[in-house]
């Protein structure tokens, strides 16, 4: 977990440039970002696994340097 801290940290490196709209918290003490910018897709490289309602996805995650590549080639 240690070795991500510098990536997620790039990850809310623009947060303060009103790249993304902010709400108030649950409790209404501070605000939070409606969504999280993301400068690599976080999908691609994490992953994901569920079921809903009549439907399931199972996305099995990526190479984070193959994801960058790949992006770049688009």
């Amino acid at each position: 977990e240690c070795r991500l801290a510098p990536l997620a940290l790039e990850l809310l490196d623009s947060i303060d440039e009103e790249t993304v709209d902010f709400e108030p918290n649950y409790d209404n003490t501070t605000q939070q970002p409606t969504v999280l910018p993301a400068r690599f897709p976080n999908l691609l490289v994490n992953g994901s696994q569920g079921i809903a309602v009549g439907m399931a996805t199972k996305i099995p995650p990526h190479n984070l340097a193959e994801v960058i590549d790949a992006t770049q080639h688009l």
